[in-house]
């Protein structure tokens, strides 16, 4: 049996991380809500203690999984457990695959991500290059 999935991230700013997960993936802002033209009219609806908890984007292929941003009081303070993988370099090996990762790490930071360190090739594992998003969440360029 399948089923469908979203990856949950906490952070302080759902909208910025969330947008800036658009950006990397590819992925939309999905439709508002019903009897709403925008989310930011959705959002500007919500009582004062709710405007801005909480962000969502989605895959327009429907391949991927939705990706869904809840703002949570406490900040970030230990390695994730769970992360994200951005396949830049599928099928791509050596001195081709670290230049086009450099690459797309070259675009993410641009966005506002962190290169953390470049990770390569060893004989055994291919290159790649943790990250951090824009709330230092940790992802790999892979």
């Amino acid at each position: 049996m399948v089923r469908q999935f979203q990856v949950t991230f906490d952070c302080a700013e759902p909208e910025r991380v969330a947008l800036f997960w658009c950006e990397v993936l590819g992925y939309v802002l999905p439709p508002p809500p019903d009897g709403f033209a925008s989310w930011s009219e959705f959002d500007r609806s919500l009582p004062p203690e709710h405007q801005g908890s909480a962000f969502a984007c989605v895959d327009p292929t429907d391949v991927g999984p939705r990706l869904f941003f809840q703002r949570v009081p406490e900040g970030k303070v230990a390695k994730n457990r769970v992360h994200l993988d951005v396949r830049a370099g599928s099928g791509l090996v050596g001195a081709e695959r670290l230049a086009v990762l450099r690459e797309e790490s070259a675009r993410l930071v641009a966005l506002g991500a962190r290169e953390v360190r470049v990770m390569e090739a060893d004989g055994v594992d291919e290159s790649c290059i943790v990250m951090q998003d824009v709330e230092g969440n940790e992802f790999c360029l892979d």
